[in-house]
This record gives C-alpha cells, sequence and structure tokens, in this order.
C-alpha cells in the first residue's frame, strides 16, 4: 500500500518558511505544523536556490528535463540512421565490406 504524499499549497509553503526565516527553528516547525522533517528540508533547500538566483525554478527544471530527454532520443535516432545509411551503402556496393582478415 503506497502512501500518496500530501500536497501542501503555495501559500502555506510560504508562510512556514517565513517563520523559519524569523528564527524558529525547523524542527519546532516540522512538528507544530505536522510537516515531514524531509519536506521542510527540500522547501528550504529551494526556497534557497530561488533567493540565491543561481538555482531554476520549476519550470525551467521542466523545461531542462524534458530537452534532455529530447536529446537522447534524437541521439538514438541519429545512430539509428548512421547505421542505416552504412548497410545501404554496403549493400549498393558504394563502401567496400570491411575486412576481418587482419
Amino acid at each position: 500500500m503506497a502512501k500518496h504524499p500530501r500536497v501542501y499549497p503555495p501559500e502555506f509553503r510560504q508562510q512556514v518558511l517565513e517563520l523559519i526565516r524569523s528564527g524558529k527553528s525547523a524542527n519546532a516547525v516540522a512538528i507544530e505544523y505536522h510537516i515531514s522533517r524531509q519536506t521542510l528540508t527540500n522547501w528550504i533547500k529551494l526556497d534557497a536556490q530561488a533567493s540565491s538566483g543561481n538555482g531554476l525554478s520549476k519550470q525551467e527544471h521542466d523545461e531542462v528535463v524534458a530537452l534532455r530527454k529530447k536529446v537522447r532520443q534524437l541521439e538514438i535516432e541519429r545512430d539509428i540512421l548512421k547505421k542505416a545509411a552504412a548497410w545501404f551503402a554496403r549493400e549498393t556496393d558504394a563502401v567496400p565490406p570491411k575486412r576481418t582478415d587482419s
């Protein structure tokens, strides 16, 4: 039985992060609002990345993931076309066959 993760509204996340920024300990906030410590740690890391400007936004991250997937797919297709072109070239005797007797 897999447990479904809880979904917290963005406003709630911001309120919790404001409490931590104001000096309240992350453990105390996690206990008070019944949030797992790991979830709170993830929110703090994401907030730090967003505020530093070095991290990617959620949309940018999703776009990078999608683009990487597309690049992988295109590389696979390119390799298939290379092999097919080489095979057809050998079949039409445009390229001499490879010699294996070295």
